[in-house]
């Protein structure tokens, strides 16, 4: 890849574990003639003054040709979501407790700057799955989920594939994941993983109340369907673990799978299934 002009640095919310890293990124950016864009949130969390090289306060979806993040996966999926417009691509450090998607751990920050600086990266166009909420696109990058609310009664949900009726599951809720999503939410389900390049999504159940719900995947190019059948309780609807709207009952929404709707930067050599063994440990021994 071509070395970055621009970059934008995000960092997750816990500034203390994160600050003295993001003034020697800075200074590494600066001292190699590489602009660096501060939303306001991060200058304002790390108390950061003008100096040249640093454009303090840039919009947070602005245009750059490389988002750097310091956090954790949740850190890393807004910004994913955040560039996705934009094309650019999310090189991630990790400073969080798993950090799945990050291309290398905190205790190899330098190398993985210079790395990132340098452009020596390779670049992995991971899919989305899409909802439409009053007419507006929402993405994840993980997954989409539908969740009874708290205190509420068990959720009853119908759901459909290319407008096939496959089931009415009484649960605490239902799954959406993609290929990145399906070691989150979806594994904690019993669900599959699904390795980084799979076409298709998953499907699972949270806590369902029958002994024959099972996870089905789902052509990329088919159209899940969920439909609350309550007479009387919504449903939350999430992407990537933020609430995006209610599901009220009788109806419906639309989920679809899309591809290339990210771009995630990864060192030279990386595969998903070392990064499994690392994060995960090994299926079997």
């Amino acid at each position: 890849m071509k070395a970055p002009e621009t970059i934008t640095l995000i960092t997750h919310q816990y500034p203390e574990q994160t600050g003295d890293a993001v003034h020697w990124v800075i200074d590494r950016a600066c001292d190699a003639g590489i602009e660096v864009r501060l939303p306001r949130e991060e200058v304002s969390k790390h108390g950061l003054v003008e100096r040249e090289g640093c454009v303090l306060g840039a919009e947070a979806d602005g245009e750059t040709d490389l988002v750097m993040v310091l956090g954790g996966d949740g850190t890393i999926l807004t910004s994913l979501r955040t560039f996705a417009d934009r094309r650019a691509p999310v090189f991630a450090i990790n400073y969080g407790a798993i950090g799945f998607l990050s291309t290398v751990d905190h205790g190899e920050l330098a190398r993985g700057v210079d790395l990132a600086l340098a452009g020596d990266f390779e670049l992995l166009e991971m899919p989305g799955l899409a909802i439409d909420v009053e007419g507006q696109r929402r993405i994840g990058v993980n997954d989409i989920s539908f969740h009874r609310r708290p205190h509420s009664r068990v959720a009853e949900l119908e759901y459909l594939v290319q407008g096939e009726q496959l089931g009415h599951v009484r649960c605490d809720g239902l799954v959406a994941s993609t290929p990145v999503g399906s070691t989150g939410y979806n594994l904690a389900n019993g669900g599959p993983v699904l390795a980084w390049g799979v076409e298709g999504f998953v499907v699972s159940f949270i806590a369902p109340h029958t002994l024959t719900a099972r996870a089905l995947v789902v052509a990329p190019g088919d159209t899940l369907t969920v439909l609350n059948t309550s007479e009387r309780d919504d449903v939350e609807v999430t992407t990537d673990g933020r609430t995006v709207t209610d599901l009220a009952p009788r109806r419906q929404l639309d989920v679809t799978f899309e591809d290339g709707e990210v771009l995630l930067a990864q060192i030279p050599g990386s595969t998903f299934y070392h990064r499994f063994r690392d994060k995960f440990g090994r299926l079997a021994y």
